[in-house]
């Protein structure tokens, strides 16, 4: 798949994971068009419901029409913010994601705080990590292979989290660096997945933070895709939110890249 590289420059406000914010990426299939106004209205009626039962649960599915025009839905919150918080980034990904994507009958829209897609195929319980959205901060750190071996083994113990029972996909944890260095990760699975999937998503998901990729060496790194979604920080960013260091402060504010692949 051809990959088109945007260098978009933003700056990380400290609390932005409690507050609305832009969506993080999305994704329009431009091969799958809305063909009748009954397919229209079930992605419409799948929205409603979403936005209905996800934000109590954080994590809600929905299928409604028959036939060729039955349409599916998946809302997934990030598994360390509130209901309201939940309520708040469903209510953005529904109207954007109609806004986005007015013509297709397979979308998908990012947030740092949710996940929404919807397709008039059934993808509940497949692994997809055939798009994914990649941010990356531009500084590299020091001891760069020291750094990758305390990173591997955060993600190692995150991911087994998130897979045991009772977590619903969700981990997080952090790690001492140097001093006044420390590691923060969150890895997380949309909740239809079986555990092996989980695994597997979040593995690939993890390969971009080394072997030369765009995130290796960086001090930071965000990966979407469909099924799952992993990323690290040098600052606190994920609840509930640790006292900020001077040097995490200066870290929040990082320039990062973006790609879409």
């Amino acid at each position: 798949m051809a990959k088109l590289l945007l260098c978009t420059l933003f700056t990380l406000a400290l609390l932005q994971l409690s507050l609305g914010s832009d969506h993080t990426g999305e994704f329009c299939n431009s091969n799958k068009k809305i063909s009748d106004k009954s397919t229209m209205t079930n992605i419409g009626l799948v929205l409603s419901e979403l936005e209905t039962k996800g934000p109590s649960n954080g994590f809600a599915t929905a299928s409604i029409g028959q036939g060729k025009e039955r349409v599916y839905g998946l809302l997934q919150c990030r598994g360390d913010i509130s209901p309201k918080d939940c309520s708040s980034c469903t209510s953005d990904a529904t109207k954007q994601i109609r806004q986005l994507c007015p013509d297709e009958a397979d979308a998908r829209i990012w947030f740092d705080n949710c996940f929404l897609r919807y397709d008039t195929d059934d993808f509940m319980g497949e692994l997809d990590t055939g798009y994914g959205i990649f941010y990356w901060n531009v500084q590299n750190v020091t001891e760069p292979e020291r750094f990758a071996k305390e990173l591997g083994d955060l993600m190692d113990k995150i991911t087994a989290k998130a897979v045991e029972p009772g977590n619903k996909g969700f981990g997080s944890g952090k790690t001492k660096f140097a001093p006044f260095v420390t590691i923060y990760g969150l890895v997380q699975c949309t909740q239809d997945l079986p555990k092996l999937q989980c695994a597997q998503c979040l593995s690939i998901a993890i390969s971009n933070f080394g072997g030369g990729g765009y995130c290796d060496g960086k001090k930071g790194c965000r990966v979407f895709y469909s099924s799952c979604s992993v990323r690290f920080e040098i600052y606190p960013f994920f609840l509930p939110l640790s006292f900020y260091t001077r040097d995490e402060v200066h870290a929040s504010h990082a320039v990062y890249h973006k790609l879409r692949n």
